[in-house]
């Protein structure tokens, strides 16, 4: 390293290990030692997790900027059973259109040797195989680039640096008329309309669901108003009749809400900026003005249009007579907690439908049904959590579902759910409490829409609709219980230290212009594991005490540090929130570490 270069911590990477395979390669498979020269970006993902999509549309600049120096690396890690099916990590691949080679580690193998503890993870290894820098969350792509540049110049001047095109084979396109659609809307004319979510369009099909009536948008992202042929959608998923003649869409990369004219198939922008809703942004106002995150779904309710918000893990809603937005339920805690709609957790709800006195919601990574009643309090008919999940029918305290999406009201008050990772459409009834199984071999239904004595279920990983007679007797099926798919950190009972790492990139330092620029909040699943440290301060290191009786544990630890550009000559320094949550597994045994290092940004020197 020469003198005038940075001085950082380096560590030897870990081979690059995934049962799967590689994908988006030609089928080269690849070690780290192929790749010496180049600057790699591990980027440690799981398709169910929105944060996870979020950095990849932030690493899409990245790659395009730095393309023949800079080489980015999925590396897929299952949270849910279904991610590790090698298939639907090659399905996911497309859906989200990865552009960069992907290693599918279905057993955890490489996530455990680089000791990641969340989704997502960044890891940067420089050109010589060492790890320079890693990051947990979203928010962290400004900093990398700006460390890109750095390892870009060291390793130029060291003879340590090659460039050239990297290892990404785009797969061949298919030709099939719809590509992972997300969601569908039975139109008053008869016909349905559906999101074409890879394609970024939406589509209109006869009554028979197949035949194709017209395109709605340009096919190609973007965030752009205008006619049908000229509009443009970023992975657009939820729809829902405004009126008889106009619908809205969860316009979800765009991080926007967008109106349709069915007369004329114009698009509008309802609400959203095209920008990623951050924390200390503001939460409600004139619709237009305000940031969104990846709204999954919408319906009518109560007189305005709920947004599944589950980019930030609320419910929102669009008042049509005000032209505004507000937060409507929800904290941007991840996880499940009941209660008025201010103190209530949700974890990616993705799926709503209103019925008169309920608003129903498929909250997808506690694979959780749940409800909005008329005074805004949430309640949960199934679900426990985020780490239980699986497909076991019978009472609702018992029964399991698997990440579902999508969520349909029916005629005789009970409510059908797409149980997206199960392949099954299943069946709620409030008046039993008891869950069953309506239908199997759907692959990865994400929504359903009545149509007449039919329902009719978005297949996303077939890419079709597929139309089922309403059955009468529900479907046995073999029950099945899981665990997310992560070993426990054992940690010493009674005193335990929890270090949240947090370094400022080069350049900058953190923001206390308007107070702490830091945040942490703990707690834990069950809450007696906590005797001490739970609740929320500003200091990113905090003394825990852990119950010795309760054995086993999940610790849920939220962070986030705002940083600027150190400029004192800039009036207007761009600043930046760097943000994560953990659900930590833990496991008290003694003689274990009484340190629990979490890193949000830098490295961990102890």
């Amino acid at each position: 390293m020469t003198d005038s270069a940075p001085r950082r911590v380096r560590v030897r990477a870990p081979e690059l290990i995934g049962k799967g395979g590689w994908l988006n390669t030609g089928d080269t498979q690849y070690t780290l030692a192929d790749l010496r020269g180049r600057i790699v970006v591990l980027d440690f993902w799981t398709f169910c997790c929105i944060n996870c999509l979020h950095v990849l549309d932030e690493l899409r600049e990245l790659e395009e900027k730095h393309r023949d120096t800079v080489v980015v690396i999925g590396v897929h890690s299952p949270k849910f059973v279904h991610e590790a099916e090698h298939r639907a990590v090659v399905d996911a691949v497309e859906r989200y259109g990865v552009e960069h080679p992907v290693l599918d580690d279905p057993e955890l193998a490489t996530w455990k040797q680089y000791a990641v503890r969340a989704w997502p993870t960044l890891v940067v290894i420089d050109p010589e195989g060492y790890v320079v820098a890693q990051h947990a969350g979203e928010g962290h792509v400004h900093a990398i680039e700006r460390l890109v540049t750095e390892l870009e110049a060291e390793h130029a001047a060291k003879g340590t640096l090659r460039r050239g095109e990297g290892p990404y084979v785009p797969p061949e396109p298919e030709p099939t008329t719809l590509r992972f659609p997300g969601k569908a809307l039975l139109l008053p004319s008869g016909n349905f309309l559906v999101s074409d979510s890879t394609r970024h369009r939406l589509v209109e099909l006869a009554e028979d669901a197949e035949t194709v009536v017209r395109h709605i948008g340009s096919g190609t992202r973007g965030l752009a108003d205008g006619g049908p042929a000229d509009a443009s959608f970023n992975e657009p998923q939820g729809l829902a009749l405004l009126d008889h003649g106009s619908v809205a869409v969860a316009d979800t990369v765009n991080h926007a809400l967008r109106r349709v004219d069915l007369a004329t198939g114009a698009v509008t922008t309802l609400a959203g900026t095209g920008r990623q809703w951050w924390q200390g942004s503001p939460t409600s106002g004139p619709a237009r003005e305000i940031d969104l995150s990846s709204p999954w779904d919408v319906a009518v309710f109560a007189g305005r249009v709920w947004i599944a918000m589950a980019g930030v893990h609320q419910l929102w809603t669009y008042d049509p007579g005000t032209d505004t937005v507000a937060v409507a339920a929800g904290t941007t805690n991840e996880g499940l907690v009941d209660g008025p709609g201010e103190e209530a957790w949700f974890a990616q709800p993705s799926g709503l439908a209103a019925t008169a006195d309920r608003l129903w919601l498929a909250d997808s990574e506690t694979s959780a049904l749940r409800w909005v009643d008329p005074d805004g309090r949430v309640h949960t008919a199934v679900g426990t959590g985020l780490f239980d999940f699986g497909h076991r029918d019978g009472t609702a305290d018992q029964a399991l579902l698997q990440h579902p999406l999508g969520v349909t009201a029916l005629p005789d008050g009970s409510v059908a759910v797409a149980d997206t990772y199960n392949h099954a459409l299943r069946r709620y009834d409030p008046a039993t409490g008891e869950v069953t199984t309506l239908a199997t071999d759907l692959r990865e239904p994400s929504d359903a829409v009545l149509a007449g004595a039919d329902i009719v279920v978005v297949e996303s990983a077939r890419h079709r609709l597929t139309r089922l007679r309403l059955p009468e007797e529900a479907v046995r099926v073999e029950s099945v219980a899981h665990r997310t798919r992560r070993a426990a950190t054992e940690v010493a009972p009674g005193t335990l230290r929890l270090d949240v790492i947090f370094q400022a990139p080069a350049g900058q330092k953190l923001d206390a212009r308007y107070g702490p620029s830091t945040r942490l909040l703990v707690s834990s699943t069950p809450p007696e594991l906590l005797l001490q440290g739970e609740g929320a301060g500003t200091d990113l290191t905090r003394e825990l005490v852990l119950d010795p009786a309760v054995t086993e544990g999940v610790l849920h630890v939220s962070a986030m540090a705002a940083s600027c550009d150190d400029d004192e000559s800039n009036e207007y320094p761009a600043c930046h929130v760097h943000q994560q949550d953990w659900g930590v597994p833990v496991r008290l045994a003694e003689g274990a570490p009484n340190r629990l290092p979490l890193v949000l940004a830098g490295m961990d020197e102890q």
